[in-house]
């Protein structure tokens, strides 16, 4: 029987196996959750490198907020990874969800950088 982990390591390779297929070279928007906080980077697969990144660890997102682990945390960061995408150039990208089912968190979180600017 596999670990969790292992489960969520193939959900998530099986998810950006997809995401690839069709991305025809945009940069792919990443997400991260954990118990705590929530991670966003917008990824260029071609060239290897983070376009832009934002989590509510930083001071700013951190300040404003009650918690890290909430919707309006997500949707925060999601606003704020649009806004930095849109300053770097970038308005159409792909949504990676990994192994994270799109509700709640991750839910807001896409929500948020949709009403931001950007497209997926």
């Amino acid at each position: 029987m596999a670990s969790r982990k292992d489960t969520l390591v193939r959900r998530a390779s099986r998810v950006r196996r997809q995401i690839k297929a069709v991305a025809n070279g945009r940069p792919r928007l990443s997400v991260h959750r954990s118990s705590k906080n929530i991670y966003a980077q917008i990824i260029d697969d071609v060239a290897g490198k983070t376009i832009a990144a934002a989590s509510t660890l930083e001071a700013d997102v951190k300040s404003s907020l009650k918690t890290g682990a909430d919707t309006a945390a997500a949707a925060a960061v999601g606003k704020l990874i649009a806004e930095r995408a849109s300053k770097a150039g970038v308005k159409d990208v792909v949504f990676d969800r990994g192994a994270f089912i799109y509700h709640g968190r991750v839910k807001a979180l896409a929500e948020a950088a949709r009403e931001g600017g950007l497209n997926f």
